[in-house]
């Protein structure tokens, strides 16, 4: 099939590079310009550079405008596909090929319907995430599914880790869903919206760490924030810190959350938890911590020599 690929970063990339190395044909490239957004500037593999490196038209833009619409004509795709394109296609966009759009979104869906899936899943707790293939409609990530694969969330796992094995899963998934489409064998399931859940976009604040928060909550924060992501953070002694590595103490700790309490093994218990007064929670121990004016990573009993003070939510 002549295949459109619109999409971003590392995602995008992926997925033009499984376009262009299958028996399919890519007719044209559509991408964002670099950004410096913190979340937009890690897993920043060019889908422009790929593009141009395999003579594929290429086509700029944050929103879709006038010009796509033309070079879409131009093109004649059989059908778009759509991976970490970042703003809202127009139907008369999306469902201009014969075949509509096929969009990849790094979640199970009907759940984690939106932004950061895969982050926002390890920190809910989920007990899995995934990859989708579905036909783009009008609203966000709801069309019909044709492929889904998953992928286990580990008792220990980070979202760098699992944000990888997302992206190795778009070969598998894009090619099983064009060779289904191409065959006229592709088998639509609508979603079941009543379980759809939806995340907003990530900001700095959101990697603020609550310590009113149950300890286990809080290590998948901490984990869900794993390099190169921006890190968890708190405030000690009019510092902000950011928390690189974390787990849940084996002690059970009580008092005020927040209270840099004792070390336990290595590592620095940090009260944590709601009615923490009443001593029936475990606490979050700190391994290691950066500081905003040295990048160094640096071990807790190095950072905390002895307890006392509170981690806090402002300086």
């Amino acid at each position: 099939m002549r295949v459109a690929m619109f999409g971003y970063q590392t995602w995008g990339h992926t997925t033009l590079r499984t376009v262009i190395e299958s028996d399919h044909e890519v007719v044209l490239a559509v991408t964002h310009p670099p950004s410096e957004h913190s979340y937009e500037s890690i897993w920043s593999d060019s889908v422009e550079d790929l593009a141009r490196a395999h003579d594929v038209p290429v086509h700029l833009a944050l929103t879709p405008d006038d010009a796509l619409r033309v070079a879409l004509e131009e093109a004649k795709p059989d059908i778009i596909v759509a991976n970490n394109w970042r703003t809202k296609l127009p139907r008369s966009i999306y469902d201009m090929p014969p075949h509509g759009t096929l969009n990849l979104h790094d979640s199970l869906l009907p759940r984690f319907t939106g932004f950061s899936p895969v982050i926002w899943s390890l920190i809910s707790g989920a007990a899995e995430t995934g990859l989708t293939a579905h036909r783009m409609d009008d609203e966000l990530d709801t069309g019909d599914v044709v492929i889904q694969r998953s992928v286990p969330i580990g008792p220990r796992d980070t979202a760098t880790q699992l944000v990888q094995a997302t992206i190795d899963l778009i070969p598998e998934v894009l090619l099983e869903a064009l060779g289904a489409i191409e065959s006229g064998t592709a088998v639509w399931t609508p979603q079941d919206l009543s379980q759809r859940t939806f995340f907003h976009k990530r900001a700095d604040i959101d990697s603020r760490i609550d310590w009113t928060w149950p300890a286990e909550d809080i290590d998948r924060l901490v984990r869900a924030q794993s390099d190169p992501y921006p890190n968890a953070w708190t405030h000690h002694r009019g510092r902000r810190i950011r928390i690189v590595e974390a787990h849940v103490s084996q002690g059970i700790y009580g008092g005020t959350p927040g209270r840099v309490f004792i070390h336990e093994g290595d590592g620095m218990a940090i009260v944590s938890g709601p009615n923490a007064h009443l001593g029936r929670n475990r606490a979050l121990v700190i391994d290691a911590v950066r500081t905003e004016d040295d990048d160094r990573t640096i071990p807790a009993a190095e950072y905390f020599p002895r307890g006392g003070g509170y981690l806090t939510d402002a300086p």
